[in-house]
């Protein structure tokens, strides 16, 4: 074998040949290394638009982050991940500073994801049984080894029983201080009928989230959510303070029914978005979606209204259908103003079921697999429970879920003093 010499001081020192695992692993890293530069590139290119009062881009380039290593079956890789740097304020959904969010090293991810994690991801986008050892076997290496069409079908049943189980679970005593739902649609090979999973996540009184169920369906339709509804009610499940959603969701007329009236509702203000720019000509849609960030934004009600009707005000005569999708709910959008601000980030929008299914891009690219909905359903419970272990708990004390909790008045977000 081949020797390395170099010289430090006086002294020799033998340099062993790089392994053909650390040749690899090189060769990882700088694949990683482009593949998020491309990755930053692209994010930087949808927020071209977003301009200075100088004609400069509000989001640009700004180097790259500490270094940190990602466990992965070959070994930990080394990467710096870029960063943007936000120069005119621009807001995201959620109410923070907009930024580039890597999808390929997701902020605080330390290990890359295992076979369990895998499975469900490839099943969702298309692939079946029998193409996942191939696929497991380019990701995993030797670690796939020993998996086989056989292993990989207990596993998938073992799973499924872990639901049922799971699904029929005592809920006496839980309290949820806010619920998210939400449908996830999956396009079914060889079937007219689209798949869509029901799925609903609470915050508990620890204000940590909690996945509270996963049903296969067919349609949002309000059949579809009261039977959910009604056996979630039988299992102990009480309403929450407020439910979070898309307006278009069948949902809310089976809530009333169960819960007749005690819901509050906040419809989503990512989907709002989306649906009044779908109305818009691309022309108009950076201005209309900042005007909109400014209504959810604003500190207090009256200043969001105000906000508001400044975008009725532009967009009223030219474009009526939609201000009309606006309109429509305009109460119901601004509900937050009633819940502490702490909370206003998390409660604005269904993120915490949007960013799970983020990487598949279910809801813009709905892929065709040969699908059953129990199957479905299955691996969409297991894709949120390994994905709820990275939500983040409910910002501020565990004081303020309680408060809520205890129907504690609040207005623009702060704490009224008892009459």
């Amino acid at each position: 074998m081949r020797k390395f010499i170099t010289k430090q001081g006086s002294k020799q020192e033998e340099l062993k040949p790089l392994s053909l695992e650390e040749i690899m692993l090189l060769g990882v890293e700088e694949r990683v290394k482009q593949a998020l530069i491309r990755e930053r590139g692209d994010y930087l290119k949808t927020m071209e638009g977003f301009r200075l009062e100088n004609g400069n881009r509000a989001i640009v380039a700004n180097g790259f982050g500490e270094t940190r290593a990602i466990q992965t079956p070959l070994g930990a890789v080394e990467m710096e991940v870029p960063r943007t740097r936000n120069r005119g304020e621009i807001r995201n959904a959620d109410g923070g500073l907009e930024n580039f969010e890597s999808r390929i090293a997701p902020r605080y991810v330390r290990k890359s994801m295992t076979v369990e994690e895998t499975i469900p991801l490839l099943y969702l986008h298309g692939l079946s049984t029998n193409d996942f050892i191939p696929a497991l076997k380019k990701m995993f290496g030797e670690k796939a080894s020993g998996l086989s069409p056989s292993s990989i079908s207990r596993m998938l049943q073992g799973w499924k029983s872990e639901m049922e189980a799971w699904k029929k679970r005592d809920l006496k005593g839980k309290e949820y201080c806010y619920m998210w739902v939400d449908g996830i649609y999956f396009g079914a090979r060889n079937s007219t009928e689209d798949i869509c999973v029901l799925v609903i996540i609470g915050a508990t009184a620890e204000g940590k989230k909690e996945l509270i169920t996963v049903e296969a369906g067919y349609r949002e339709s309000s059949e579809s959510w009261r039977d959910v509804l009604l056996r979630l009610v039988d299992q102990g499940l009480k309403a929450p303070k407020l439910f979070i959603g898309d307006g278009a969701l069948g949902f809310w007329k089976a809530a009333r029914q169960i819960f007749p009236g005690v819901i509050r509702v906040q419809r989503c203000w990512v989907h709002k978005t989306a649906n009044v720019l779908d109305k818009l000509p691309k022309s108009e849609q950076e201005q209309a979606k900042r005007m909109l960030q400014e209504i959810y934004m604003c500190g207090s009600k009256k200043d969001a209204l105000r906000a508001f009707d400044r975008f009725v005000e532009v967009y009223g005569d030219k474009y009526p259908k939609a201000v009309e999708c606006l309109v429509k709910d305009k109460e119901e959008l601004l509900t937050f103003y009633d819940f502490p601000a702490v909370h206003w980030q998390s409660i604005r929008t269904t993120n915490p079921i949007e960013s799970t299914f983020a990487t598949a891009r279910l809801r813009s690219r709905k892929t065709r697999g040969n699908w059953s909905g129990g199957m479905t359903e299955t691996m969409v419970f297991k894709l949120l429970e390994k994905a709820s272990s990275r939500w983040h708990k409910l910002r501020g004390k565990k004081e303020v879920v309680a408060k809520v909790l205890a129907g504690v008045k609040y207005v623009d977000g702060l704490e009224q003093a008892a009459a």
